[in-house]
């Protein structure tokens, strides 16, 4: 093992690759900055330049994309309040407002920071766990990933806040948006009213641009002082990325950091989620952990570490799926499995005893480009904080033409133009009368996902006991009844007696699915959760049997 490990080191740090690694940082950096420009984008533009290169040079090329591509997304989302990748969506809710309250460098520095432990925290994992975590991902059916999907949709009363009933109207027409054109499965056109251009439905990425990016200019620019003013007049004075604060409020939150980061990694090992669902669901939980829930969305510091921690460490568990089993979990992995196969390396549960040395080598590209990335961030995040110093109207026009270029360059059709007016109109409109726009987001994210595994599920079998008897599924489900009640037990909290019963309850119940889950170590697991949940309910108990007047 020595010996592969050190045949790694020489091909990684080797000076041609590591210039390439670099540039590919750089070049990702750059992509995710500008909203519209996914990662997948920049990751396919890249692949045909590796097709000269070593299997070492051109995967470690692309990781570097990739790595850069993350924490780029960020720059976009804190500066302009428009997400610069689907990863990064749920970075704006805080790291917006922050930048905006006049602290623009923590913010930025709280983001890169995090992406930086996030991503070592999923590099960690991939080295020691991969050929055990890959496993898990077979094991999910259909209805396992309907359930997850469920589960991830009860996320829409957390990002809600108090504004509950127009959360969950907003969350109900992203999932009718996700409804609109052909069926998946059985090729059914619905609500076309016969267009030919609405058959084939909404491209997410117009309709992520014109609900943040689109309705988020029109609110800037629709007073004519405020569009002559720069972006955030407070922060325009001696502005710097203040890394040293930076690093201090994210070891602070270090528990935050790696919860995150293992809701990156699970997320990541499942095939299909990718880091657009994972950092909405580590920011969810964040703020359900939280002492200070109604800070979330002000500009509070675990609303950037959670989102950003939890998208650098899902690429980690993606690579896990691709190296041990050939199964890309996202879009970007997909590419990077093509990557391989051009270079003849099939990847298979036996691929890192098969290819010791390459196997090693996308291990050391993956830690050590995290960090190429925040050197280079610490290079460019200057002249992008510069952005701050533009005239709202000017900044508002430079944007716009981006993210139409970006918008048509995904599939080369106009009618994604028209679709990025749309809902752009629709953003404004809503934020205008006070609904929150992530519910909406989160159903049009997770609307095919989910319609299409149902079709499966439904496919394979019309017996509906099958989702609260496969182990994965009843868990999920589980999990979204407790996430679903959970905004009214966070109100409730040390004022009504149910709550006390909340935690206990909850962790006897998610017990049944561990332990039959099957194994060694879940059923341990489960065991625990038992006698966890059995004390905390005894201790719970015990004072109101003993003392009749509590």
């Amino acid at each position: 093992m020595i010996e592969h490990v050190l045949g790694a080191l020489a091909a990684v740090f080797e000076l041609h690759t590591l210039a390439l690694m670099t540039l590919g940082v750089t070049a990702g950096l750059i992509a995710g900055a500008i909203p519209g420009f996914t990662i997948a984008m920049a990751v396919v533009l890249t692949l045909p330049f590796t097709f000269g290169m070593t299997a070492t040079q051109g995967l470690s090329t692309m990781i570097g994309v990739l790595v850069g591509g993350l924490s780029g997304g960020l720059m976009a989302g804190m500066l302009t309040g428009i997400p610069g990748t689907p990863s990064s969506v749920a970075t704006t809710f805080d790291g917006f407002p922050m930048a905006r309250g006049g602290r623009p460098g923590l913010a930025l520095g709280i983001g890169v920071w995090s992406s930086f432990f996030g991503g070592i925290t999923g590099a960690v994992v991939l080295v020691t766990l991969a050929p055990q975590l890959a496993r898990v991902g077979l094991e999910f059916g259909p209805w396992d990933y309907f359930a997850l999907v469920m589960f991830a949709l009860t996320i829409t009363s957390s990002l809600s806040g108090k504004a509950l009933l127009k959360g969950i109207i907003a969350g109900t027409l992203g999932l009718l948006v996700a409804a609109i054109g052909e069926d998946e499965v059985n090729g059914v056109a619905r609500f076309t009213f016969g267009s030919d251009a609405i058959r084939q439905g909404f491209a997410f990425l117009p309709v992520l641009v014109g609900l943040f990016a689109f309705s988020q200019l029109l609110s800037d620019v629709q007073d004519r002082d405020k569009a002559r003013q720069a972006l955030m007049p407070r922060g325009t004075k001696a502005v710097r990325v203040e890394h040293r604060k930076a690093i201090g409020e994210v070891l602070r939150r270090w528990t935050v950091v790696l919860r995150s980061s293992m809701i990156g990694v699970f997320t990541g090992i499942l095939p299909g989620a990718g880091s657009s669902v994972s950092n909405i669901l580590a920011y969810d939980q964040a703020k359900k952990a939280s002492q200070h829930p109604e800070k979330f969305g002000t500009g509070t510091p675990d609303g950037i570490v959670a989102p950003e921690s939890s998208n650098n460490a899902t690429e980690g568990g993606a690579l896990i799926m691709v190296m041990a089993l050939g199964i890309p979990g996202d879009i970007v992995t997909a590419v990077m499995l093509g990557a391989l196969l051009i270079h003849d390396v099939v990847p298979s549960p036996s691929f890192i005893s098969d290819e010791p040395v390459l196997a090693y080598s996308i291990f050391i590209a993956f830690f050590f480009a995290h960090f190429i990335m925040v050197t280079m961030q610490a290079v460019c995040l200057r002249i992008f904080v510069l952005i701050t110093r533009i005239p709202m109207y000017v900044l508002a026009s430079v944007i716009l033409v981006y993210c139409a270029i970006g918008v048509f360059a995904l599939h080369n059709v106009g009618f994604d133009l028209w679709t990025l007016f749309l809902f752009g109109i629709v953003g404004y409109t809503m934020r205008n009368l006070g609904f929150p726009l992530a519910p909406m987001i989160l159903g049009v994210v997770l609307g095919d996902i989910a319609e299409l595994n149902l079709n499966r599920a439904w496919s394979i079998s019309n017996d509906i006991s099958l989702f609260v008897t496969r182990p994965w599924s009843a868990f999920f489900l589980t999990l979204a009844l407790f996430s679903a009640v959970f905004p009214w037990y966070q109100r409730d909290r040390n004022r009504k007696k149910w709550t006390v019963f909340y935690l206990p309850v909850f962790l006897l119940v998610i017990a049944a699915p561990v332990l039959a889950m099957g194994g060694t170590v879940r059923p341990v697991l489960g065991a625990g959760l038992v006698l966890v949940g059995g004390y905390l309910l005894w201790r719970r108990v015990k004072p109101s049997s003993s003392n009749p007047d509590a």
